[in-house]
């Protein structure tokens, strides 16, 4: 057996559990021996994720649900896997919904056509559907779910005490979650969600990806600054809400107007 080692109470990360990284974090709440899992990642690491929850000494029939962040592949392409072994349910998002019961590649980003990219995308039914302000209940431990769009439109955070299980929201580095459109993002609502975690008192976010680190305000506002941007930039395409370049382009040609040190 293996000595659990929480990174708060209740909650141990089990990639930190193992110290070896296997995929996404995989964050495991328990209280007494019910317990819930919130991703999973690839399908490969699912039997070693397995063995590390044996290990532990957390029965396997004890599998309240299986919770998903949102529908991209690098953190549920194994869920219908472990649900099969666990013969658990799998609580989402209701946007997530689609995507995962008719393993759409495109929707999970399995499939990426231009970098030849193409993964498995099993096939899993949701049969819990949580949204903003709901609670899980494991054991007698409550966890509160927040709708935090904008890396997808499926995206979950979780509360527990002091810390948010903030998913792809954002990163010890000060970057976020990939904005793509092919998988729902949308640059106005992603900063909605991290003035969100910014304004809250939640103490330390534990992302999908990454280490923990503090919810510290001016480090939010640097990424806020940035994302905000992206909505007068070229960067993110049909995502932007102007192109202020174009804007002053129209104006030159008008004028007639070139460079400094440049006739015509």
């Amino acid at each position: 057996m293996l000595e659990r080692n929480p990174i708060f109470p209740g909650i141990i990360e089990l990639n930190f559990q193992a110290r070896e990284v296997l995929g996404c974090n995989v964050y495991l709440i328990y209280d007494a021996n019910e317990w819930a899992l919130v991703d999973i990642g690839y399908e490969e690491t699912v039997d070693e994720f397995v063995d590390i929850i044996r290990q532990l000494d957390f029965p396997l029939s004890q599998c309240k649900t299986l919770i998903a962040t949102h529908a991209d592949v690098d953190h549920i392409q194994g869920l219908a896997k472990l649900k099969s072994i666990l013969k658990t349910t799998v609580t989402a998002h209701p946007h997530a919904v689609r995507p995962l019961a008719e393993g759409d590649p495109l929707w999970t980003l399995a499939e990426i056509e231009a970098q030849n990219l193409k993964l498995e995308m099993p096939k899993v039914d949701v049969e819990h559907q949580v949204d903003n302000g709901d609670i899980i209940k494991v054991g007698n431990l409550e966890i509160e779910v927040w709708h935090t769009p904008g890396h997808t439109n499926s995206q979950l955070a979780f509360r527990i005490g002091d810390v948010l299980l903030s998913g792809d929201n954002i990163y010890r580095d000060g970057c976020i979650g990939a904005i793509d459109a092919h998988h729902g993002s949308d640059i106005k609502a992603f900063i909605k969600s991290l003035e969100r975690i910014r304004d809250s008192d939640v103490k330390w976010l534990a992302p999908s990806h990454g280490p923990i680190f503090a919810n510290d305000r001016d480090f939010m506002n640097r990424t806020i600054d940035r994302v905000r941007g992206y909505l007068h930039m070229a960067d993110f395409g049909t995502l932007a809400e102007s192109w202020p370049l174009m804007d002053q382009w129209d104006d030159e040609v008008a004028e007639g107007k070139l460079p400094e040190g440049l006739s015509g």
